[in-house]
């Protein structure tokens, strides 16, 4: 058997075979030409045509990034701002498929990542049927600079969302090629994790984006539009004279005042290995967003949440969201003692952790205000270890009552599929450390790739990955998590107070208890809407 060989518009591919050769990988296709030059800060351009079949056996670049944050990742590819390329995971018999597609966008609060992470690899749901697509977009001052001049340069007076533009590209790109890949343009779902659910709720409220995918799966942080989590998560956006002014600070800072001598520095002059936080943002707490995030231009990003979702402006999609149970401040009571003696840094969009009372105290009246006695009492605590558990309760009812409203909120206009999650299960750490059902430990899960192998997961592990990787495929091809005698999920209704246990459990759990759904839906009330 030869090859597989494939033609996309910018010329034919050549991929490989899978260690199953039922699976075909295609690596490191262009899917817009490389950002640099006069295309650095400028939506991305068509990819230049290629004679020949060009090989796709291997991952190209990553875009530019921190090194050590890139090594992190464990992988293997060089850096370089020529980075926006793709893979595709389908079947050997793609010429005769149409399968529902995955597009996944990559985390990493908007400066790092790659579609490299083996974490990602599609092998798994390709097997399930799927044709499953990662891909780079850019990063840091990359994909999110913004200047009165960029702003000038562009016909749409937008500047700042080059990285969500890269993710429109790939869609468009999605929609003109996968047939030939095997995929379904008709069945696209873009699904990501942290700031790639970010980036999927901004693409679900984007014009650019209409008609680009049919569904969508945010894994953490979509959030109601008064929580002021909203603020510095992955959920995060600037406005543009904010965006600018940074921007213009930023420039002069590396040596530059006009955007000709910012493409004029080596990218490497512009990767700042400190991750420049906004700290002109109130968050209600100690966290603080990353300074590039995408911004409201009034082009790719019209309108925030509140008065996307009250006129019902976004794209009509289904949707699947939800959120974990050790994430966003919450911990495992096992780790409580170890934070409480150790110094943990805030990194940027990262929740403090209240491990004393002391802290459950101060965040509380800092968050509350004139709400914080009431707080306290629904979250009491005398010692340090009830306020570790109370902090955690609290941040767990913050994380699924705040997406039971968005959902609220959603399905007031929307007319696709709602369906909510709350991930319970404990996995084990790669370092031996404490299990946690910690911030991104459910994509193992849905890609059915464990950290350290297949030995590294317990029978339980494998079934519960089974389960959950059903459920991921299910919706991507039906819109619906449900079939194949799966645990039922129901879909979401605004007034069942209920949302998807999965993990731990499979089945449906309340929200919170009145009392504490009510003190938040009040504190949410007196917050300013995004």
């Amino acid at each position: 058997m030869g090859r597989p060989t494939a033609l996309t518009e910018a010329g034919p591919v050549e991929g490989i075979f899978c260690r199953d050769r039922t699976v075909t990988a295609f690596r490191g296709i262009p899917y817009a030409a490389a950002p640099v030059g006069d295309l650095r800060w400028q939506p991305p351009q068509p990819p230049t045509g290629w004679e020949g079949t060009r090989r796709a056996d291997r991952f190209g670049p990553m875009c530019p990034q921190s090194p050590t944050e890139a090594a992190a990742t464990g992988v293997d590819v060089p850096m370089s701002e020529d980075c926006l390329n793709l893979n595709i995971w389908t079947g050997t018999a793609y010429r005769e498929e149409r399968r529902p597609v995955l597009v996944w966008i990559y985390g990493g609060g908007f400066r790092e990542g790659t579609g490299a992470n083996p974490r990602y690899d599609g092998e798994n749901l390709a097997r399930e049927g799927l044709t499953v697509v990662t891909f780079n977009y850019r990063l840091g001052a990359f994909g999110f600079l913004a200047t009165p001049e960029l702003g000038e340069e562009s016909p749409h007076h937008a500047s700042g969302n080059y990285g969500l533009l890269d993710c429109i590209a790939v869609l468009r790109w999605v929609r003109d090629n996968i047939a030939q890949f095997g995929g379904d343009p008709n069945r696209v779902t873009v699904a990501g994790q942290s700031a790639g659910a970010g980036m999927v709720n901004f693409l679900a409220m984007s014009p650019l984006a209409e008609g680009l995918f049919h569904r969508a799966i945010a894994q953490s942080h979509a959030r109601h539009s008064r929580d002021p989590e909203l603020r510095y998560l992955s959920t995060s956006y600037r406005l543009p004279a904010d965006a600018e002014s940074a921007g213009d600070r930023y420039a002069r800072a590396h040596g530059a005042s006009t955007a000709l001598q910012l493409r004029s520095l080596h990218w490497r002059k512009l990767i700042d290995g400190n991750h420049p936080l906004d700290t002109s943002v109130d968050t209600k707490g100690l966290a603080s967003p990353p300074l590039f995030r995408p911004v409201l231009d009034g082009w790719a990003l019209p309108a925030g949440y509140d008065e996307t979702y009250a006129k019902g402006l976004q794209n009509p999609v289904d949707y699947l969201t939800g959120n974990n149970l050790d994430e966003s401040g919450a911990i495992p009571q096992t780790m409580a003692a170890a934070l409480r003696g150790g110094r943990r840094t805030v990194r940027p969009g990262s929740p403090a952790v209240n491990v004393t009372l002391e802290q459950h105290v101060s965040a509380a009246q800092r968050k509350f205000g004139a709400l914080a006695e009431e707080f306290l009492r629904l979250y009491p605590a005398t010692t340090d270890d009830e306020a570790a558990r109370a902090s955690s309760s609290a941040a767990r009812d913050n994380s699924r009552i705040s997406t039971a409203l968005w959902g609220v909120d959603w399905t007031r206009h929307a007319t696709g599929t709602l369906h909510t999650y709350f991930w319970t299960h404990r996995t084990p750490a790669p370092d031996g450390g404490p299990r946690r059902a910690g911030h991104g430990s459910e994509i193992d899960y849905v890609f059915r790739n464990p950290a350290g192998g297949m030995g590294a997961w317990t029978e339980e592990d494998h079934t519960i990955a089974r389960t959950v990787s059903a459920y991921w495929a299910n919706f991507v091809a039906t819109g619906d998590p449900n079939g194949g005698g799966l645990p039922s999920w129901p879909s979401f209704s605004p007034d069942a107070g209920a949302v998807m246990e999965i993990g731990a459990h499979f089945r449906a759990i309340p929200v919170s208890d009145p009392a504490r759904t009510d003190f938040w839906t009040r504190f949410f009330l007196t917050q300013q809407a995004w």
